[in-house]
């Protein structure tokens, strides 16, 4: 990046929210700063962590500034494995601030900052002087502040010491190591730069000024101070609390740097010249995938054509037995899997196929109850076919081209759901059969601190009364994202308290200043990535609540470096069902295959259109039960669109009930065209699902199942520009078909419409065949299905009955008074 003329001096020690409860400074509102100041270049050194580095390296390109990736390190002073001897964290280790110039620097600070995390932890995540001369290539190094190795020696008058430390770290990094210059109004400092500028003279190694930003402005220093107390669990009031020395450690302007550093021009022109040092520059647009063994004499694209067809000729079997085959039928879906794999291996994703079967079939060879689909996978007949999914596409109408086509370039993504108690045998197939920890992990996600959160963890801070803030958090509208500014423009009352109680005026004021940062890390509950090259070539790593490997980068970023991911997600209701068909076999001597159950059972029918779905998957609600009564479905197709449509969007826009009163003709469907018949029949006349807009479009104006998919994302996005480019197209294509101009209109308007509430129904499908089983099950074994239901939901019965223990106590305890 060229370097902008008044480009006067760059922030190389920079803290963000992913220092958790230590760093205040959110990525956006930072660059945003960076503009103001007319900064071209700005760095983020988080403690001991990368958490934030892909993400600022993204918005910081999109901005234009040039984004410096580095960490404030932990070295411990002897092995990183020594995890004893220390009286507190500050002995356990010093500081080092590390950043990237290039590649080889990135990966070499995810490895230093995975080995920090993954060995290293002691208070801290450390690393040693081993690691730091093994990964030093690519790095540029700065001596830190007061809790660095060299300013701690100097420090404590041991200038002998830090002479050998510099010169020790300047064997490493030669010309670039740096001494780091601070002037932050701690008294210590100054002792510390005298010090560092004898040393840089005796060594020839440069100076350079930082600040040790943790928050981004002069005034949200106390509001800095409150995180802090958060982090430690101490009360402000605490005179033993751990803080800071000083209020300037913000995000201060190049004309504030000057006049602090005015003696030593030389190191502000230094952070300029490092940055000018620093071009990293990231790829991204790859997919790494796992290495999939095949036979041998077989690639990978042989073998997933060969398990694709061999997997149809056993479902047409099954097909035939029950008399459903016809030739015409059978030609349908060989072509339609043809179809298919030519997509897959065009777009190169059989190996995505073959990772997913395997695990899932492997899962079901070993009795683990796996779902019948999830998402628009189940749209896909090789997946059918290779056993992902158990449920057929083909007489349901669904379409591939919702999960995977041509025209809209991203990966094939399976949610699989597995029995929540045995998720992790499948995690820990996968990992072994792929290279263990080193390339399989699990997905970091992040807890913010949320208004309602925010304000109790600030009123603790505040060590103010715990029953006053309780009232005042209660006071936040029970709202999805709802900010603390959002809620005092809301209530009235809150607003009230602000006016009139200085106390709980510094609450909401502090607790605006934290709100939405990050509090804690933890697991996501489904994302798992396989790596061909051990992970840390891709990503950092650090480690779990639970000492499970984790990415360091969230789930949007883990995706962003070509990491393949897999969603493995627990669901209760397959545990059920699996604890159902055992005691049916115990019980009844009864073998039942719960995938192959009839779907046009009449008492399951019956059980549905009573209401009697109390325990049914998706159906148990009292709304969901009161619109099963006034539907009263009697086809599977019915189940689909009930799952589709018992949601706000469609309840508050009247297809619901448009829906039910043309199902038992009440009203007579609407069909703008004949020829939407087809599509439109199966659900009255009303568009319920984004595949019946994308079929609309492939009748009407010869859109391609794979545009269609686009023209369906435009509409339910309602992006403008899009939809103006998406009307002339399809209006051009309805005009070939001789379609009067005002019925394509018409029929564009309310494809648009409709689009937004329109449900996958692929999705649907699925889910709306494990509800079925629940209900057959519940119809036909109603004693084993409850006693499976309820032993799931042990530890809530348990809790409730304690609820109503408790409450009967009450009661009584009052009647006696």
């Amino acid at each position: 990046m060229t370097k902008r003329p008044d480009a006067e001096y760059v922030h190389l020690h920079v803290h963000t929210q992913y220092s958790l409860l230590d760093g205040a400074i959110r990525i956006d509102d930072l660059l945003k700063k960076c503009k103001e100041f007319s900064m071209d270049a700005v760095s983020i050194t988080d403690h001991g962590a990368m958490h934030g580095a892909l993400e600022f390296y993204t918005k910081a390109k999109k901005a234009g500034i040039k984004p410096i990736i580095g960490c404030e390190f932990y070295i411990a002073p002897t092995d990183r494995k020594i995890h004893t001897g220390a009286k507190s964290s500050s002995d356990a280790a010093f500081h080092i601030v590390l950043l990237a110039m290039d590649i080889a620097g990135y990966k070499n600070l995810m490895k230093l900052a995975s080995i920090a995390q993954l060995e290293g932890f002691y208070y801290k995540p450390r690393i040693d002087k081993e690691t730091l001369i093994a990964h030093n290539e690519g790095l540029i190094a700065m001596t830190a502040c007061l809790h660095g190795g060299i300013p701690h020696l100097i420090l404590n008058g041991n200038m002998a010491g830090a002479r050998k430390e510099a010169k020790a770290l300047q064997k490493v990094f030669g010309d670039r190591l740096y001494f780091e210059l601070q002037d932050n109004g701690i008294k210590e400092q100054k002792k510390v730069n005298k010090g560092l500028q004898k040393l840089s003279k005796e060594f020839s190694i440069p100076l350079v000024a930082t600040n040790d930003c943790h928050y981004l402005n002069r005034n949200e220093a106390f509001a800095h101070e409150v995180l802090l107390c958060i982090q430690t669990g101490r009360t402000i009031n605490d005179k033993n609390r751990f803080k800071f020395a000083t209020n300037e450690l913000y995000f201060k302007s190049p004309d504030e740097m000057q006049e602090r550093f005015s003696d030593f021009p030389e190191a502000l022109a230094t952070t300029i010249a490092i940055a000018d040092r620093c071009n990293l520059e990231l790829e991204f647009g790859q997919h790494h995938f796992p290495n999939f063994p095949v036979p041998d004499g077989e690639t990978i694209d042989s073998h997933f054509e060969r398990l694709a067809r061999e997997g149809l000729k056993d479902r047409l079997a099954t097909i035939h037995k029950k008399g459903n085959l016809t030739p015409e039928l059978e030609k349908i879906y060989h072509e339609r899997l043809e179809m298919e794999i030519d997509v897959i291996k065009a777009m190169e994703f059989p190996g995505y196929f073959l990772i997913v079967a395997d695990f899932i079939n492997w899962a079901k060879n070993k009795k683990i109850p796996v779902g019948p689909g999830r998402g628009s996978g189940a749209g896909s007949l090789v997946a059918y076919c290779l056993r992902i999914t158990e449920i057929d596409p083909m007489p349901y109408g669904l379409i591939f081209e919702r999960f995977l086509n041509i025209e809209r370039k991203s990966l094939p993504d399976f949610d699989i759901d597995f029995c929540q108690e045995r998720r992790g045998e499948v995690f820990h197939y996968v990992q072994d059969k792929y290279g263990g920890s080193e390339h399989v992990a699990q997905i970091i996600t992040f807890g913010s601190m949320k208004a309602r959160a925010v304000i109790r963890d600030v009123g603790r801070a505040l060590d103010m009364p715990f029953g006053d803030v309780d009232r005042i958090a209660k006071l936040i509208p029970d709202q999805l994202k709802i900010t603390i500014k959002e809620a005092i423009e809301q209530e009235p009352r809150l607003r009230d308290l602000e006016k009139r109680d200085e106390q709980v005026a510094s609450l909401l004021s502090v607790a605006q200043v934290l709100e939405g940062l990050s509090r804690h890390m933890s697991t996501h509950a489904a994302g798992v990535v396989i790596s061909p090259e051990p992970m840390v070539e891709y990503l950092p790593l650090c480690k779990g609540p639970k000492g499970e490997i984790l990415t360091q980068y969230d789930m949007k970023y883990t995706e962003k470096t070509g990491l393949i991911k897999f969603d493995f997600l627990g669901l209760k209701t397959l545990t059920v069902i699996d604890r159902a068909v055992k005691l049916i076999e115990a019980d009844l001597d009864n073998s039942l295959d719960i995938n192959a159950i009839p779907l046009d059972d009449p008492k399951t029918y019956d059980l549905l259109c009573k209401g009697d779905a109390l325990g049914v998957f998706q159906l148990e609600s009292s709304g969901m039960r009161a619109l099963l009564t006034n539907m009263k479905p009697e086809i599977f197709s019915d189940l689909i669109a009930l799952v589709a449509l018992y949601r706000p969007g469609p309840m508050e826009s009247g297809m619901v009930g448009n829906f039910v009163d043309t199902k038992h003709g009440k009203k007579p469907a609407n069909y703008p065209l004949p020829q939407l018949k087809p599509v439109l029949e199966e659900t009255y006349g009303v568009i319920v699902y984004q595949e019946q807009v994308m079929k609309i479009a492939n009748i009407l104006a010869n859109y391609s199942l794979g545009d269609a998919d686009i023209l369906r994302r435009a509409m339910g996005k309602k992006i403008p520009e899009v939809m103006a480019n998406e009307k002339v197209k399809f209006m051009t294509g309805a005009e070939k078909n001789n379609i009067p101009k005002d019925k394509a209109e018409y029929i564009f308007d309310l494809m648009a419409k409709f689009a937004g509430y329109g449900f996958n129904k692929s999705h649907s499908a699925a889910y709306a065949l494990i509800a079925y089983q629940t209900a057959y099950l519940k119809a036909h074994y109603p004693a084993q299905f409850m006693a499976a239901l309820l032993s799931c939901d042990m530890n809530a019965v348990i809790m409730k009955s304690k609820s109503c223990r408790l409450i009967s106590m009450k009661v009584t305890t009052t009647s006696l008074s």
